[in-house]
């Protein structure tokens, strides 16, 4: 695709149909939208053209002899790879262009084209293409700088340093997003922080809904309101959740728990911006950006015909997969750091730190509920601990407990025995490097390597000495 082309809207489009009459009102419309639009008869024509003219966009009909729509997408996405396709269909011909996406289809749209799904349709295509470019440059960002924040996001590891980079590149687009992670993992922080970096949004309503924790009927009516009547209890006019967040962004947790009829209506939202409360027939639009969260793998539902897949593909415009702590170990000390200062200053404790052995815990278990869990023994331990300092017995009993786990030997602190030593020393080495790293960091400065670390500068004081760190004894 012509990057200038996208930057200030200006695309060339080629509109295939062997319908005369499609093809002259389609021209005429995007004409009118400042496109630059030509037509072809059939496949073969378009992909005549194609050769001579850089093309940014082929809207085509499926049905078409000699060459349908689906053969020229894969003739487009073989040789063409940086033009764009959207598939023209009948409704008894969904399933053809749902399944035509998988091969590359930008989107589809159905006949009788109504002007303002197209118009819609284009104008997220340009904002798609900006996203790309803008991720492109933040990536050469990225490579040389690292955050250990970001808003209230806590991680150094490269997978989150890939999300922080992606949040960044779509906060601006209004592009709907669709988050993957296990329970814990931190979902709608990076939910909230899509909204918090959008300047023209932040400051506009983020509105939260927990779907698996409602029944169908009061789902539905959170989500889009009801009057007065509309079923048992209706005592009055509801506004639902989706008018609350008109302008802003609404955050749509456990995506999987919606029934079949409340995701029909969802995907219509989505395509449209309209929707009707319960119990009501005027018809109600609205401009939100959706997020949405799982922590089931949609496709499995889909196959188990559980989950739609155009409303799949309509949610899963971007994707971000939060990865699990046990794959990014390396931040649980930044973590620790960052709840023991939330929870010191809410209890009105003075717990400064953590004992080796203390951090030698939590270093080796897997932490199935993830930072949520973290969180949850750090504030326990925080409660419990009578001093400056969080010592092993602070902890739960079952981080004492872990066995041996596919024959790799852990630390378990009640018996002090010869595997738990042989770990602490094996943890000692990356412990070392996120000192180094954060001492480099800020230039060997002790102070703000201590604030980067979580710790205070005492205690960093004291693991220099033990890994030979001073600089000249001092």
């Amino acid at each position: 695709m012509n990057r200038e082309h996208f930057e200030n809207g200006h695309i060339n489009i080629l509109i295939v149909d062997d319908e005369p009459l499609v093809r002259h009102s389609l021209s005429e419309l995007l004409t009118l939208e400042g496109y630059t639009v030509t037509t072809a008869a059939n496949g073969k024509e378009a992909l005549e053209y194609l050769k001579q003219y850089t093309t940014d966009l082929v809207i085509s009909d499926i049905r078409m002899p000699e060459m349908d729509g689906v053969e020229l997408l894969r003739h487009i996405k073989l040789n063409y790879n940086d033009t764009q396709v959207i598939l023209i269909t009948s409704y008894g011909s969904i399933e053809n262009a749902v399944e035509a996406m998988k091969e590359g289809a930008f989107d589809y749209i159905t006949k009788p084209i109504i002007d303002s799904e197209i118009r819609i349709l284009i104008q997220r295509l340009i904002r798609q293409r900006q996203l790309v470019d803008e991720n492109i440059s933040l990536k050469e960002k990225l490579s040389s700088s690292e955050k250990t924040r970001f808003v209230d996001i806590i991680g150094k590891d490269q997978k989150m340093q890939k999300i922080y980079g992606l949040i960044e590149a779509i906060a601006t687009t209004r592009a709907t997003v669709l988050i993957y992670g296990e329970s814990g993992t931190g979902k709608r922080l990076i939910a909230h922080a899509i909204h918090q970096c959008n300047p023209q949004e932040k400051d506009k309503p983020f509105v939260e809904v927990s779907c698996g924790a409602l029944t169908e009927t009061l789902l539905e009516s959170e989500l889009f309101g009801h009057v007065k009547g509309a079923f048992t209890g209706a005592i009055k006019d509801k506004m639902g959740r989706f008018e609350l967040a008109d302008g802003g962004t609404i955050f749509l947790d456990e995506i999987d728990a919606f029934s079949p009829a409340l995701q029909v209506k969802l995907l219509r939202a989505l395509q449209e911006g309209e929707f009707e409360r319960v119990g009501d027939s005027k018809t109600i639009k609205v401009d939100v950006r959706v997020i949405s969260a799982t922590n089931q793998k949609l496709q499995e539902l889909i196959t188990q015909g559980k989950f739609r897949k155009d409303l799949y593909y309509r949610l899963n415009i971007i994707n971000i997969e939060v990865p699990p702590l046990r794959e990014r170990k390396g931040d649980i000390p930044l973590l620790v750091a960052d709840f023991l200062e939330k929870h010191t200053k809410r209890l009105g404790k003075k717990v400064q730190d953590l004992a080796d052995e203390t951090l030698a815990l939590l270093m080796q278990y897997d932490w199935p509920g993830n930072v949520r869990e973290l969180e949850n023994v750090i504030e326990r331990a925080t409660i419990l601990s009578q001093g400056p300092t969080i010592n092993p017995e602070n902890l739960p009993e079952f981080l004492h407990q872990v066995e041996k786990t596919n024959g790799v030997a852990v630390l378990v602190a009640a018996g002090g025995s010869a595997d738990g030593l042989a770990l602490k020393s094996a943890l000692q080495a990356p412990e070392k490097d996120l000192i180094v790293k954060a001492l480099d960091a800020v230039s060997w400065n002790r102070n703000e390597a201590a604030k980067t670390l979580g710790i205070n500068r005492t205690t960093l004081y004291k693991k220099m000495v033990k890994y030979g760190l001073l600089k000249n004894g001092k």
